[in-house]
């Protein structure tokens, strides 16, 4: 294709991030919003006109899947050879070149889990541990690494973040542990996951020939989901671009959820500080979500909205409204959702486009329970990984040696007379259990072949190809089961229906949340929930934990004004909510205007109490903000403005433009 017809399926805002290919460039791109499409075109578009040649390009991202996500789509646009890898997996394919020239003999052992050393650390210190402790101090190890806090700052850096100690041990004796741990680790001669990118930045800073070789290498960055760089991979990322400016960083700021894991919004929030010649693209065209989940999400998140945030702009037509309901108990919503979930699927809703997402793991044993009982298919993302199941395994196997063999029939129908020798039939069995998974797990295969078929025409060694990849990347097909998942792993998924389940005060937002900063993170997680649903989207939350129990719970406080009331609201009050609400984006998206709009209801407050009328009478809110942002110099120019009417031009103009111009 040539240049037109690629960038012919952008919209105007995609179509500028792929026509900005050099310099820095910053992408503020909202859920739903195509980004993931207009980076991947962008380096299309690069790699066509010669701007880019694809072995210097490398795209990074957070999860295996979206990395093979985005490598599919950069080859069916034509931009064979482009790296696609998440930061650790590019990391780590540098340090394993490297490593011989640079340190010499074989890289150690990478520790896939640090629970061993861990138990091992503690032991030598003395110290009480469990399985969870274990894993809540894996995770404090991991915060200190990623956020180059050293052993011997962890304490004091610890105290000023607010981290209270860990699994019941105070700060100093988790910063003996993480030292412990370090020693354990290098005794055994392994290194962790952290530890590839740490090194990988020694080697660069003390081997300037080893930096000159990569930065030769690559010369052209994206990174996407940037509000989620941690100092660690930021570091990483300054090494790999030398002096050079040609980044292009794309992030939301309102998907922020993993700062409790060294994440933080600062890097995408403050590019522009940092790159002042930068480029800023803003993606606010929402293609995912109907109007009624655009609402909802915009309205949720409005409180808390971060600078730099964007107000997703809904591009589908209308859908159904939002569903919001309350339950006597947890079994009651859980069977409830079940019954909703065969009523969507009577509907046509597929079952792998229906998901279940809930605040902890520790919610999900009523669902698994009451999705079993009406004999609905699941799948629990974060359990067994799919290429990991024995019959997986088998059935790859069996392909390769069909591929050697050089059968004669398509490669559809292969796949099928291997799944077939497996055990799957047409139908799906009637039964859930492991069954059901087994059937699920083979069917996926059938579906994932005839997708490639179709758009590809692959045959089955490039099936198998596709497989092995997706194996390494742990990128699984598609289970034809409804997904139960945390809204944390949810994340950069999507579904055409979605239930947030458990939606009560202690649990969204957290009970463990008690900073400002905390609970305006756990309205990010809700946000992030509300903006996987295409479609269909479902509220819900249980009054009581058991029948017996007592129904004290109450809904989630970032529900408020959102949530139908029983009981009509006040016009009052919903005036004052959408007011505050108004008020709060205009401070986010307007700064340079705030001391005008606040010398504007100086100005009416004094009118006001001359007429002896409610300073609403003169102007309201929303129209001063108006003026404010426009600043008018004329009463021309004032009578544009939305919401001046000529009465009010008549009797106030004069003394607004006095206003406006006292304040330039």
């Amino acid at each position: 294709m040539d240049k037109e017809e690629l960038l012919s399926a952008l919209d105007p805002d995609q179509r500028q991030v792929a026509e900005t290919l050099k310099g820095p460039l910053v992408v503020r791109a909202g859920a739903g919003t195509g980004k993931t499409r207009a980076i991947t075109y962008r380096i299309a578009h690069g790699v066509l006109v010669g701007a880019y040649h694809p072995s210097n390009v490398l795209a990074v991202t957070f999860t295996s899947r979206a990395a093979g996500e985005m490598r599919s789509r950069l080859r069916d646009l034509g931009a064979h050879g482009v790296q696609a890898q998440t930061f650790h997996a590019a990391a780590l394919r540098q340090l394993s070149y490297f490593w011989p020239h640079a340190v010499g003999g074989p890289m150690p052992q990478i520790q896939e889990s640090k629970i061993g050393l861990i138990s091992q650390a503690a032991g030598q210190l003395g110290i009480g541990v469990d399985r969870a402790s274990v894993r809540d101090l894996a995770a404090e190890i991991e915060w200190s690494k990623v956020t180059l806090t050293g052993q011997e700052r962890y304490v004091e850096k610890a105290r000023k973040t607010g981290r209270d100690g860990v699994a019941g041990q105070t700060l100093e004796t988790v910063g003996r542990l993480i030292a412990a741990y370090e020693e354990a680790k290098s005794a055994r001669g392994v290194i962790d996951f952290e530890d590839i990118l740490l090194i990988l930045i020694g080697i660069m800073v003390e081997r300037d020939d080893i930096a000159r070789q990569i930065r030769h290498q690559y010369r052209h960055f994206v990174v996407d989901e940037y509000q989620d760089v941690s100092p660690l991979q930021q570091r990483l990322l300054d090494h790999w671009l030398g002096e050079r400016r040609d980044l292009c960083v794309v992030g939301d700021v309102s998907q922020t959820i993993y700062s409790f894991t060294g994440a933080t919004p600062s890097y995408l929030r403050d590019f522009r500080k940092r790159f002042k010649e930068a480029s800023e693209v803003e993606l606010v065209r929402d293609y995912r979500s109907t109007p009624q989940i655009v609402d909802a999400a915009n309205r949720v998140i409005a409180p808390g909205r971060l600078q730099g945030a964007v107000k997703l702009v809904a591009q589908r037509p209308s859908g159904p409204a939002v569903d919001y309901r309350d339950y006597e108990d947890d079994d009651a919503e859980a069977k409830d959702i079940a019954k909703r979930i065969i009523d969507l699927q009577r509907r046509g809703v597929l079952l792998s486009e229906i998901a279940i997402l809930l605040r902890t793991n520790s919610q999900s044993q009523a669902f698994e329970t009451a999705l079993a009982d009406a004999g609905i298919g699941f799948t629990i993302r974060g359990g067994e990984r799919y290429f990991s199941r024995k019959e997986i395994r088998e059935a790859m196997v069996m392909m390769r040696s069909f591929a050697r063999s050089g059968a004669e029939q398509s490669m559809p129908e292969i796949v099928r007379e291997v799944v077939r020798r497996l055990g799957w039939e047409t139908n799906a069995p009637k039964v859930a259990g492991a069954q059901r998974e087994r059937w699920e797990a083979l069917n996926a295969l059938v579906i994932l072949a005839d997708d490639i078929h179709e758009s590809r025409g692959a045959d089955l060694a490039g099936f198998v190809a596709e497989l092995e990849e997706r194996a390494s990347h742990q990128n699984a097909p598609t289970v034809e089961g409804v997904t139960i998942s945390t809204m944390h792993a949810a994340k950069g998924l999507e579904w055409d229906a979605v239930f947030l389940a458990g939606m009560s005060e202690g649990l969204m937002p957290i009970s463990l949340a008690e900073t400002p900063q905390a609970i305006d993170e756990e309205r990010r997680l809700l946000y992030v929930g509300i903006t996987r649903a295409r479609e269909h989207l479902y509220v819900s939350y249980a009054r009581s934990r058991s029948n017996s129990g007592r129904g004290n719970r109450k809904r989630t406080r970032f529900l408020d004004g959102i949530w139908p009331e029983t009981a009509k609201v006040s016009r009052a009050t919903q005036t004052r909510r959408r007011t505050k609400e108004a008020a709060l984006e205009f401070e986010l998206n307007h700064p340079n205007d705030v001391e005008l709009l606040n010398n504007l209801k100086a100005w009416r407050k004094v009118q006001a109490a001359e007429e002896r009328k409610p300073a609403y009478l003169i102007l309201v809110d929303t129209v001063l903000m108006n003026i404010a942002s426009a600043k008018p110099a004329t009463i021309h120019e004032l009578g544009k403005v939305k919401g001046i009417g000529m009465t009010k031009l008549d009797n106030y103009g004069a003394a607004i433009l006095q206003v406006i111009d006292a304040t330039r």
